[in-house]
């Protein structure tokens, strides 16, 4: 049964229940951006029973170009191909999940939130959370689905690019907030980008914030809510990471806390500074 997008977390035995009601499509987005192949590896040794594997490079992403980002967004036709493989309908039931504190599987929320499948949520506390209640693994590839026909019909309103930050910088209608951490906001280090820094005007609030350290689980709505209230002021917040992908936790804990207009980046600083290296 579809369910509305407003309940986007579930737990565990929730998922145990909707397996054996409704067949769900369950994504497991494991991914580390120092070694992209090792979450298909990880996947391949063990995985919740009946996933199927989402590479954030492959399938989560578009191909890179000089503009968009390390990480740009997939294109409708692209996504829906996508989509349509796994087996999603527009009432197919999607869970997604990783094991790094929502770093991925954020991404994949928001991917299926923005081109508008409704019943997408997001396992809370991702693998930990289902080996911790004592679930099975599996080793062997999923069966195959029949091909679903979801229609993907991108919400553009969520997104805002290049162009439109630069020429909002004082007179900007929203708040930006920087997802990465405190050095590579302050311009202490810079690991992956050509330029050290962060777009002028923006609040720095890390996306490893909005979950527990020990369990991985999302902090708790009331808190969420004491997070960002202040952050907002009354504003939208355009959330921006490195490349798009992190920027989408702060989004989904926005989204938790009651924040409906929030935005997005896609592009974030890695797209940022190649414009700003192009036009200096």
């Amino acid at each position: 049964m579809e369910k509305d997008s407003d309940d986007p977390l579930i737990e565990v035995a929730a998922l145990i229940q909707l397996q054996a009601s409704a067949d769900p499509v369950i994504l497991d987005c494991r991914y580390a951006l120092s070694d992209p192949d090792r979450g298909a590896r990880a996947f391949a040794t063990a995985h919740i029973p009946g996933a199927c594997y989402a590479s954030l490079h492959r399938d989560l992403s578009a191909p890179l170009q000089r503009y968009g980002g390390r990480h740009p967004l997939p294109s409708s036709a692209q996504f829906q191909q996508f989509a349509r493989t796994l087996g999603v309908s527009h009432t197919t039931p999607v869970v997604v999940y990783d094991d790094n504190r929502l770093g991925f599987a954020a991404r994949a929320w928001f991917l299926f939130f923005f081109f508008g499948h409704k019943s997408i949520r997001i396992l809370n506390g991702g693998l930990k959370a289902w080996c911790d209640a004592g679930h099975p693994l599996e080793t062997h590839a999923p069966a195959s689905r029949p091909a679903g026909n979801f229609k993907a019909k991108p919400k553009e309103n969520l997104l805002v690019h290049y162009a439109q930050v630069k020429a909002g910088l004082d007179t900007a209608p929203w708040q930006l907030v920087d997802a990465r951490d405190h050095e590579r906001f302050a311009g202490l280090k810079e690991p992956i980008d050509p330029i050290a820094g962060h777009i002028p005007t923006a609040i720095n609030q890390p996306w490893q914030e909005i979950t527990e350290t020990a369990s991985g689980k999302v902090k708790a709505p009331e808190a969420l809510r004491k997070q960002w209230e202040p952050l907002s002021n009354g504003r939208p917040l355009l959330n921006y990471c490195g490349s798009g992908v992190t920027a989408c936790v702060n989004f989904f804990a926005q989204y938790l806390a009651g924040h409906r207009d929030s935005l997005l980046y896609p592009g974030s600083w890695s797209d940022w500074c190649a414009h700003q290296r192009a036009h200096p």
